[in-house]
């Protein structure tokens, strides 16, 4: 087998790949990608056996063959090359030679036919979704997911198709957000699926704010999610995840209306003191005034006062304060609402008038 690229095609695949690898495998042949020529297209692949990324990129190439590299090496041999390098590719039994200019390379390969494959099974389901719409859902929920919780099916992000909407989900028990779009066409039948978190963040990191249909597939057990030259096919979540449905209160007592980037940047001062383990900051709700205060162990006090829209009775709330800066990130609009009841329950963030992004952020004691 024997390739010439310019580094630029292969590197921006590379990338994409290299970062499915994890870098402690129990099989060695899981820290290399998978390299097949074939018509003129190169595909590069990585997997870990719960994820596969696929990448492809046209060369002007007759060649055909497979073999199988050290993605990491590869893919910082290819960033150290200057900005225009042509890389050429040749496999010599279990020898790959790398040659760009006056560089030379070696790597030790292994057999491409025992490099492991994701069968996704019979895709049951296939919708067109647009890409900036499924990173909007994406971006503005996966960081209320849990991260190593023994509760398995809240270490993920729920998909939900319903009629015209693809609506995400996420919880990590002490906070929640949900966040829905429109599909480009409505489908027939419901479906709910779990996607584990890693597939999420690689999901996230290839998909582009463009109106190009990324296509989404599911099967009994697997997620694949198709974009131009690149295809990611994940493994689900098994598992029921909680009904959220009954995690958003419909009356509240106190809506509290303010401007989002100001009451933010209040809240980034305060946490500079707050608690670093518990991060716990205290909302204080006056008529026309916020009065936002932290405490911390050595005795340090910080207090910011914000304007607000509201003219209820006094009350006071304790929250993580990472919970709200991040919940206030995820909304793109001018004004938030925070909806209140009293100091031992949740607290609802979300744009006036708007109810496609929504957070829900359980008090805590101060």
């Amino acid at each position: 087998m024997h390739i010439q690229i310019s580094r630029e095609q292969l590197l921006k695949p590379l990338n994409h790949v290299v970062a499915v690898i994890e870098r402690r495998q129990a099989l060695p042949i899981l820290a290399n990608v998978a390299v097949s020529v074939h018509d003129g297209v190169v595909q590069l692949t990585g997997t870990d056996l719960e994820i596969e990324l696929v990448a492809t990129t046209a060369i002007d190439a007759s060649s055909t063959g497979a073999m199988t590299l050290p993605g990491r090496k590869l893919y910082d041999i290819c960033r150290a090359l200057p900005a225009e390098a042509v890389v050429e590719i040749r496999q010599d039994r279990d020898k790959a030679y790398i040659k760009s200019g006056k560089s030379r390379f070696t790597l030790t390969t292994l057999p491409a036919g025992d490099f492991p494959s994701v069968e996704g099974g019979e895709w049951q389901t296939k919708l067109e979704v647009r890409q900036q719409d499924l990173k909007q859902v994406i971006d503005r929920t996966h960081f209320c997911m849990a991260h190593q919780d023994v509760r398995y099916y809240l270490n993920g992000l729920l998909l939900e198709l319903s009629g015209k909407h693809l609506r995400a989900v996420a919880t990590d028990g002490h906070r929640m957000g949900l966040s829905e779009v429109e599909l480009i066409e409505p489908i027939a039948a419901e479906r709910q699926v779990i996607v584990p978190r890693k597939g999420v963040l690689e999901i996230a990191r290839f998909l582009t704010t463009s109106e190009e249909p990324a296509v989404l597939s599911l099967s009994s057990n697997h997620i694949r999610i198709s974009v131009q030259d690149l295809t990611l096919t994940s493994k689900l979540i098994d598992g029921r995840f909680p009904d959220y449905q009954q995690v958003l209160p419909v009356n509240y007592k106190r809506v509290v209306r303010a401007q989002r980037t100001a009451l933010r940047e209040s809240l980034l001062r305060t946490a500079i003191l707050a608690n670093e383990k518990y991060r716990g900051v205290r909302l204080a709700l006056q008529p026309g005034t916020l009065v936002i205060t932290a405490h911390n162990p050595e005795q340090e006090e910080a207090q910011e006062e914000v304007p607000i829209t509201y003219d209820g009775e006094e009350v006071e709330v304790g929250f993580n304060v990472n919970y709200i800066i991040e919940a206030l990130a995820g909304l793109d609009s001018e004004e938030v609402e925070l909806h209140i009841n009293d100091a031992h329950s949740s607290c609802a963030i979300l744009a006036p008038e708007r109810t496609d992004t929504r957070y829900v952020v359980m008090p805590m004691r101060l």
